[in-house]
Order: structure tokens, then sequence, then C-alpha cells
């Protein structure tokens, strides 16, 4: 029988791989906006990094051999404007969403429930903005991460 953890660094894997996306997709998005409107790309991707670096940082303390990113990854659009950029950021955030959200449901322990939370918290606010930008409505989701009905 696993340990307890066991599900719990699955989760965290398939976080990790979501962070690493997430770090290669603001490229595409920053790239298709103008240079004065990149800011909130750069703090994305930083919010990113960091988390990314975190989890490779407690899955290697835990004994795992954490993913490093894939050489690129398929666009799920084209990517031609501002518009399309902001889907995209809305599409990167609601990955990590629901990555984060399967790490709450695996979550044995404490301190990576917490690191969940403060993720899903984030990418959610990050979403809010990009939404709006992207033209969406509802700007909020109730439920961040979970699938819409």
């Amino acid at each position: 029988m696993a340990d307890d953890s066991t599900g719990e660094n699955e989760a965290l894997a398939t976080a990790l791989a979501a962070e690493h996306a997430a770090v290669w997709g603001y490229g595409v998005v920053g790239a298709a906006l103008d240079p004065d409107e990149r800011e909130p790309v750069t703090t994305a991707e930083n919010a990113h990094r960091d988390l990314r670096d975190r989890l490779t940082a407690l899955l290697t303390e835990r004994g795992e051999d954490p993913a490093g990113p894939e050489g690129g990854y398929a666009l799920p659009f084209p990517v031609l404007s501002a518009v399309d950029a902001a889907a995209l950021a809305v599409t990167l955030e609601d990955g990590v969403a629901a990555a984060w959200v399967r790490v709450l449901d695996q979550g044995a322990e404490r301190p990576s429930r917490e690191l969940a939370m403060d993720a899903l918290g984030a990418a959610e606010v990050r979403a809010v903005g990009w939404r709006a930008a992207a033209g969406r409505t509802p700007t909020t989701r109730a439920t961040p991460g979970l699938p819409e009905k």
C-alpha cells in the first residue's frame, strides 16, 4: 500500500507541469502585446517561475525527480492579437488552477494544502484581469479550478 504522500506528490508533479507550461505560455502572451502592456505578463510569469522553483525544491526534498519543462507546448489557438493573448493567459491560469485543485484534493500535509490555496487564489486573481481584457464574462468564477457546468 502506498503511503499518504504518493497521491500528494503526484498532484504536486502535475502542478509543476502546469507551472512549466504557464511560464512558457506567458512568453507567447508577452510577445503578442505592445511593450507598454507587458507589466502584468512579467508579474504573472515571475509568480509562475517562483511556484515552479518552489515545487521543484519541494519534490526534490521528498526524494522525487521533478520533471523539467518541455521544449515547447502546443497552443490551444493562434495568438494573433492582444485579445488572443489575454485569452491564452486565461487558459494558462485556468490550467494551473485545475492542477492546484488536485493538490488540494490529494494534499496529505498542511503546508502543501496552504501552498495550493495561495496558488489557486493568486491564479484566479490574475485570471480575472485577463478575462476582462479578453472580453469574457463573467470575469470571476465561483469555483476556480473546477470544471464549469
